[in-house]
């Protein structure tokens, strides 16, 4: 790791001394360049000589602890300063290790919710709005929106399938490692023998991309316009305001019918097909550039069981990092404070291990 970060302070230098060049300042292009490669490697170059500073202040103090002997008051002072310098050090050490990881420029934007029912007929739909409520309240403590853009209820007050954006800051970053299946164990309403009952639902969060990111031609879709229904299939409204977009390429199919105006469900439904666009994109070069485990580091497999929500228990267990809480009533109620946190810190150190085996 040491051996790229002297590398890295060489370029820096580098690029410090091209700045001052004339011919690099007339070519505005060669100029920008450089400039986003100094703003890319520059808050690593600058922890490096905070760490080295650090060592070089450690290896100072030693020295006067070891000559101040005799002098107790003096010894203790330095003693103290050590101490205080090796904390300094660590927590450096921490965010250089962190300022290597490559940032994903997703993390800061919007995304795209996803909910599906899975196994377990009307209790895996109950399940789901269960799901949809805990997202949805995770969404108001952030001081994120969250807007359902197309859904299908059930008679039950269940959820088959909910889509729903949600706009704020950092919403990607704290929401991408929610995809997956979510089981939960519990006893359903309508079992009357009392047995616990196993349902999955599935969820993917995908990141809400702009339409110059990826574009789309009108050639390769086909749009239905048909009329919104509700539970049960009864028409909710006369007019063909719903709309399916088919793209024909690939054979997505993504419907929207929430809006009252056709060109408001044709635009919500352009937005989700974007970001599915562009996941089937990212997923493609992962695979060409990377070794299977590596492809799926951060993406949240949506063919694993990712967390089980075990209500006789009062439980939370998410199976990719162990963690379980004994909060099963917070966590429905939107406190993902502590997953989020804990499954952001163990991904990042999985792709800092990648960076480091670069090396």
């Amino acid at each position: 790791m040491f051996d790229k970060l002297e590398k890295l302070k060489n370029r820096y230098d580098e690029l410090t001394a091209l700045f001052a060049d004339p011919e690099v300042i007339a070519d505005q292009e060669r100029y920008r360049k450089l400039l986003s490669e100094y703003n890319d490697i520059s808050p690593a170059v600058k922890l490096y000589k905070k760490y080295r500073e650090l060592d070089r202040k450690i290896e100072d103090t030693e020295t006067v602890v070891k000559e101040s002997q005799d002098e107790p008051e003096m010894k203790a002072l330095a003693e103290e300063e050590l101490e205080s310098l090796h904390g300094k050090k660590e927590k450096t050490l921490g965010e250089l290790r962190m300022s290597l990881v490559p940032k994903d420029t997703k993390d800061k934007g919007n995304a795209i919710l996803e909910i599906r029912a899975g196994t377990g007929g009307d209790e895996a739909t109950l399940f789901a709005a269960d799901i949809y409520r805990m997202y949805t309240l995770y969404s108001e403590r952030m001081g994120w929106k969250i807007e359902a853009m197309n859904s299908n209820l059930t008679g039950v007050g269940g959820i088959k399938e909910i889509i729903a954006s949600i706009s704020g800051k950092n919403v990607y970053g704290n929401l991408k490692y929610e995809s997956g299946v979510h089981r939960v164990q519990r006893v359903p309403k309508t079992e009357a023998s009392g047995r616990i009952h196993t349902s999955a639902v599935t969820v993917a969060v995908l990141p809400e991309v702009e339409e110059v990111e990826v574009k789309i031609d009108e050639n390769d879709l086909r749009i239905d316009r048909f009329c919104s229904s509700g539970p049960g299939g009864q028409s909710v409204n006369t007019t063909y305001s719903a709309v399916r977009i088919t793209h024909k390429p690939t054979g997505l199919v993504v419907s929207c019918q929430d809006e009252k105006s056709q060109i408001k469900n044709k635009e919500r439904a352009l937005k989700v097909l974007r970001s599915r666009l562009y996941e089937l994109k990212i997923e493609e070069q992962q695979k060409e550039i990377a070794s299977d485990r590596r492809s799926k580091v951060g993406s949240g497999d949506r063919s694993e069981k990712i967390r089980t929500y075990n209500f006789p228990q009062g439980r939370v267990t998410d199976h990719r990092i162990g963690l379980t809480l004994y909060q099963l009533d917070e966590v429905l109620d939107g406190n993902l404070s502590e997953f989020s946190e804990n499954l952001q810190r163990h991904y990042t150190e999985e792709k800092l291990k990648e960076e480091i085996e670069k090396l």
